[in-house]
């Protein structure tokens, strides 16, 4: 049984993506999914809401998930969220560049549950802990 994991954002242009996704997530325990099918989309998003993870594709219809990665970590309220980029893009560039936008974890499309619960447990574990 996964423990419940709180809200996580989905960015995703792909409807069929995206829902395949939000189940998967579901499944970790993720109580609350929302989701934007473009960057502009989850920039907006996040200025109301403070998901606890985020799914980035990389591919979007507007902006890049790299700049919206660096639009999270160029903002205080935000910079602590993990980022899970996701893309179908496989070469050690696009991981890099990821990286250097900030993103915390990289999945390649296609991908098992497996592979989602693997990422997203170890961008979770890697976050710092919030102090109460």
């Amino acid at each position: 049984m996964a423990q419940q994991q709180g809200t996580v954002l989905v960015v995703e242009d792909s409807p069929m993506f995206r829902k395949m996704l939000s189940d998967m997530l579901q499944v970790l325990g993720f109580t609350r999914i929302l989701e934007a099918f473009s960057g502009q989309t989850a920039m907006e998003l996040l200025e109301e809401q403070r998901p606890d993870l985020v799914c980035l594709d990389l591919t979007l219809p507007d902006i890049s998930g790299y700049e919206v990665c660096e639009y999270i970590r160029a903002t205080p309220a935000l910079k602590e969220i993990p980022v899970l980029m996701i893309s179908a893009r496989t070469q050690t560039m696009d991981r890099a560049q990821a990286e250097e936008a900030g993103a915390s974890g990289y999945l390649i499309k296609p991908f098992t549950p497996e592979d989602l619960q693997q990422q997203v447990e170890r961008v979770m574990a890697a976050r710092p802990r919030k102090e109460g």
